[in-house]
């Protein structure tokens, strides 16, 4: 066999790597561009969470956007405050305080309260769910399908299906927007977490459609509206809304609504306490019937 056939080819193939090499490393050096320091130092301010809920592709997205001054210090919505003081050093910016935000589901049509229109048997996904007849096997055609597609989509465990329906944990979320981007049905909103009262439902039907297929839905009779002091409440698409810009969470809607669709709870417990008193009014009234009978009679 002639070596030179093998040696060659080889020499060839070596001699092309070194000038295609060569030429690779001269064209990075002419387009290098130098990034700017401060990007790195922004990233090791972030918690690292690359959840995507700031809106840009991943921390690192985040801090270049922040350097080129098209984010916000406080963009990052899982690192919060403290995030958000040290960014502002690096950057040597002051850092707007903003309100802590949570997500919340806009329905309570639990198993207990709602109605189906049949057994859904098919894969436990939300969005391919609602796009059986009627938007699903639930008699609300918007409401909680509780398939968990929001649960598999939140990376911060806040987020879980009870009782048919999908309910947040205040202590965990981080208000990235994961699983407001993931339901069909659009229920989930971000608010102010300060705010406590809520309105649990998202439905657009006509009352008598509602009170059909639900017992908590809205059923659009503007009793909270008219209860409201400061103009913070109203009916817009049948179902009530909520400005908290102006609510003060003083809980007279919640108190005043018919079917509970309004969440506070200051009335929760008031609602609770006066329960627990009518029990124990009710456990005592035959020991004081009792208590009657044997009192002894006067002579």
């Amino acid at each position: 066999m002639d070596i030179t056939s093998i040696l060659y080819p080889v020499l060839s193939i070596g001699g092309l790597g070194v000038v295609f090499g060569a030429g690779l490393g001269y064209a990075g050096k002419i387009f290098h561009v130098e990034e700017d320091p401060r990007i790195g130092q922004v990233v090791e301010c972030l918690p690292g969470a690359n959840c995507g809920g700031c809106g840009y592709p991943g921390c690192g997205g985040l801090a270049a956007a922040i350097v080129a001054g098209k984010a916000p210090v406080n963009a990052c919505p899982v690192g919060g405050a403290k995030s958000a003081a040290a960014i502002s050093e690096v950057m040597g910016v002051a850092v707007e305080e903003t309100e802590q935000m949570v997500a919340f589901v806009k329905c309570n049509g639990t198993c207990d309260n709602s109605t189906n229109k049949y057994v859904y048997q098919g894969i436990s996904d939300c969005a391919m769910a609602s796009q059986l007849a009627g938007g699903g096997s639930k008699g609300c055609s918007y409401g909680c399908l509780g398939l968990g597609s929001c649960v598999a989509a939140c990376a911060f465990d806040a987020i879980h299906i009870v009782n048919g329906v999908a309910v947040v944990d205040d202590t965990k979320c981080v208000a990235c927007g994961k699983c407001a981007k993931a339901c069909p049905k659009h229920l989930i909103d971000m608010m102010p977490l300060s705010k406590k009262t809520k309105v649990a439902c998202s439905s657009k039907d006509a009352g008598k459609v509602v009170m059909a297929n639900c017992k908590v839905g809205c059923i659009a009779c503007r009793i909270c509206e008219k209860n409201c002091k400061f103009d913070a409440i109203h009916v817009e698409n049948n179902v009530a809304v909520i400005d908290y810009s102006k609510c003060k969470d003083c809980g007279l809607c919640a108190m005043k609504c018919p079917k509970k669709v309004i969440h506070n709870p200051r009335v929760a417990e008031m609602e609770a306490k006066k329960a627990a008193e009518a029990a124990a009014a009710k456990a005592e009234a035959p020991k004081a019937e009792e208590a009657k009978t044997e009192e002894p009679k006067e002579n």
